[in-house]
């Protein structure tokens, strides 16, 4: 029976036999904290910098004719990101080419975890669109869960349900673990208090609330594999479910991936020493840093498309029409094949096919196969600083 000890300053230890060994779990105090946050000077500065960044991003992707075009890219972005925190090594090529049916050779492992990490958001998002779907809300994160380990590696750590027996971080077993989460029992009343904090209508800032939730998550640790993944989806949900974001084209990974000992430190030292306020403005420089990034390559984005259209109308000729048809096939999908471009232009394969050509003759375009059929092609420049931040750890 698992036993009290004396209270951190974020919630309390129990300590609980796992096998033939007592260990200390923790269990979170649930949100907000206690004490009240105090929101102020350096904190309110951070909090506004984030937002007017996040804001002009947004405002951005919100107006843009296509923006479609880079919800594709950047959701799968994220879904890189996200997954080479958990040491996965695929590559944002790689996924594209995984989506191609008939793309042959693509690495399987890692990089079907990043795909049912985009089918995941994509549920959830559609979910949470729909007047008659799911709200944000726990068993809408299950079904994300479901979706995300639905093969794989995580493929028999209960899909889709919260867990009902204890899980830990780092080490071999308990006993020599880093973290470890709150016994299942209080990890149920911990994830349902959680749900509540998520819709708590208040006046909290919608940023602080989504750096408080997903420390929390991360702390509860609901199922046994993929929590890291899913409490950074959160962070997107989250923020598009109070209307700061208008679409899930965010991809906060970058930031934690490029300060991963950073992060999984405050992480840490919220459970140990209740430093929220630093962690807060670790997050809120994140959002920042990653929102203006974001921004800045949709910019340079839309300009190489713009400048790649100019020299197709004055360079391809007769056949600049088509081309320029198969150009905007290759900004929607920066790495598909003449089966795929065909159905996005409204082309014939011969007339792709001889599109296609000319791109690759003017520079546009890359044939990466070699072969003569089942070839496929990439936008590479457009693809090259689309994958900016993405280089596997």
């Amino acid at each position: 029976m698992p036993t009290r000890q004396p209270q951190s300053p974020t919630g309390v230890y129990i300590i609980t036999t796992v096998g033939d060994e007592e260990v200390h779990a923790f269990v979170p105090a649930p949100l907000p904290p206690d004490p009240p946050l105090n929101i102020d000077g350096a904190m309110i500065t951070a909090l506004d910098a984030a937002s007017r960044a996040l804001g002009r991003f947004d405002g951005a992707v919100r107006y843009l004719p296509n923006k479609g075009l880079l919800i594709y890219s950047y959701v799968r972005k994220e879904a890189v990101l996200s997954s080479q925190i958990e040491g996965t090594q695929s590559s944002l090529s790689d996924l594209m080419q995984h989506e191609l049916d008939s793309a042959p050779g693509t690495p399987l492992d890692d990089v079907e975890e990043v795909s049912t990490y985009v089918a995941a958001v994509e549920h959830a998002y559609r979910q949470m669109t729909d007047p008659s779907g799911l709200p944000l809300c726990n068993r809408l994160l299950r079904e994300a869960h479901g979706i995300l380990l639905s093969t794989g590696r995580g493929a028999d750590k209960r899909p889709g349900e919260f867990r009902t027996s204890q899980n830990w971080i780092g080490g071999t077993r308990p006993g020599t673990a880093a973290f470890v989460p709150p016994p299942a029992l209080q990890a149920q009343q911990a994830i349902s208090e959680l749900e509540k904090f998520l819709h708590a209508d208040d006046e909290l800032p919608p940023l602080v609330r989504a750096g408080l939730a997903h420390v929390q998550f991360e702390t509860i640790h609901p199922f046994l594999d993929g929590n890291g993944r899913i409490g950074r989806m959160l962070i997107t949900l989250l923020l598009c479910d109070r209307d700061v974001l208008s679409t899930r084209a965010f991809y906060p990974s970058l930031y934690f991936k490029h300060h991963r000992s950073d992060y999984y430190d405050l992480l840490n030292r919220v459970r140990t020493e209740g430093v929220w306020n630093e962690w807060l403005l670790f997050f809120l420089e994140g959002i920042r840093s990653t929102a203006e990034t974001a921004l800045e390559t949709t910019q340079r984005l839309e300009a190489m498309a713009a400048n790649d259209r100019r020299v197709i109308e004055e360079r391809a000729g007769k056949s600049a029409s088509s081309a320029l048809r198969v150009h905007a096939s290759l900004m929607e999908r920066p790495v598909l094949n003449v089966e795929t471009s065909s159905r996005l232009s409204g082309l014939s394969w011969p007339a792709v096919n001889n599109a296609m050509t000319r791109l690759c003759d003017l520079g546009i375009a890359a044939e990466v196969t070699g072969q003569r059929r089942n070839r496929i092609f990439r936008y590479s420049e457009y693809l090259k600083v689309l994958e900016e931040g993405t280089e596997p750890l």
